[in-house]
């Protein structure tokens, strides 16, 4: 696939949810026994109908499909939680709000597969959707913050660093030549007074 060279350095979003399904796990009720399977990175929970079972997020979203399951979806997942973290998220100053490293990530493909269950999927769909332009505003005001040192923003999840990098990345370099010519303006005129010094 062909990306432009800003993006070159950077994960698809494709590539991203598929790194969250293989390193997330979510809860599932499962509808049908299955005994135990050994793949390669992992060996499956015995399933039993009705104990919940905690599988990896790709094994939940295909039993899901197959109608095997019930994905059980996590607390930060609902409504409720949602609207408060975006309460605190349009709060002026206020640090990012405290999500899962692939919220976003997880998020859609809950939504995507397993909407029937959640409790008023539309509407988490529309929260997650105005946390996310929230949260974006909110980076992007953070990117004023840069110095040629570092920029710190706590609770970014990986698709939201993603996004920023190709820019953070032009920024810093930019930033750090400056300070360098600065730098190197300061040595020249210390030495030009130095020569003046010698002179007298």
């Amino acid at each position: 696939m062909s990306l432009p060279p800003s993006l070159q350095s950077t994960l698809t979003p494709a590539e991203i949810s598929f790194i969250a399904e293989q390193t997330s796990t979510i809860q599932i009720i499962p509808r049908a026994r299955l005994s135990p399977l050994e793949l390669i990175s992992t060996t499956t929970p015995d399933l039993r109908p009705p104990q919940r079972a905690k599988v990896p997020l790709w094994l939940g979203l295909l039993l899901k499909k197959q109608r095997r399951a019930s994905l059980v979806c996590p607390a930060w997942l609902s409504v409720e939680r949602l609207e408060v973290l975006l309460e605190k998220e349009v709060v002026a100053e206020s640090p990012f709000s405290e999500l899962p490293f692939r919220w976003l990530e997880i998020a859609q493909a809950i939504l995507d597969v397993a909407s029937d269950d959640l409790q008023q999927p539309d509407r988490i769909r529309r929260l997650i959707q105005d946390l996310r332009e929230a949260r974006q505003g909110k980076a992007r005001e953070g990117l004023t913050a840069l110095n040629e040192s570092s920029l710190q923003m706590d609770n970014l999840g990986l698709m939201e660093i993603n996004e920023i990098r190709p820019f953070f990345a032009k920024a810093m370099d930019q930033i750090r030549r400056i300070a360098a010519g600065r730098d190197d303006e300061e040595d020249e005129e210390e030495e030009d007074e130095g020569d003046m010094d010698i002179d007298a």
